[in-house]
């Protein structure tokens, strides 16, 4: 079964891609900042991550080049969330290594459409 991995500092969001992605028969954890998210993808890598951009501790993009230059790492789908319309921003997390972005407020189908690709590549 695949999992995801939700980094995200605000609740509401957390709870609100957990009911989509398990909805779409991902296994969830989550992780309030890029530090703890760090450290559980060090115990167990995910398939997938919905990233957010802006976190206390260590930053999405902070996390984002610490986990890409991990062994292992370079294995899960990352989705970074961004609240910014800032194309410098996207581009940064791009060649960071992103696999993919979208922007918040995001709507249900958005979310589970940069889901369903990875979900088919790890079924």
């Amino acid at each position: 079964m695949k999992s995801c991995l939700i980094v995200d500092d605000s609740t509401v969001v957390r709870k609100v891609a957990r009911r989509i992605l398990e909805n779409m028969d991902y296994i969830v954890d989550e992780a309030e900042d890029g530090q703890e998210a760090f450290d559980k993808c060090r115990q167990e890598m995910p398939d997938a991550i919905l990233l957010d951009w802006q976190m206390p501790i260590m930053s999405g993009l902070e996390f984002l080049k610490l986990l890409r230059g991990y062994v292992g790492g370079e294995k899960p789908h990352i989705v970074y969330c961004t609240v910014e319309n800032d194309i410098g921003a996207i581009a940064m997390a791009l060649r960071a290594g992103a696999s993919d972005y979208m922007m918040k407020p995001f709507e249900r189908a958005h979310l589970e459409a940069k889901f369903e690709i990875e979900a088919e590549i790890a079924a």
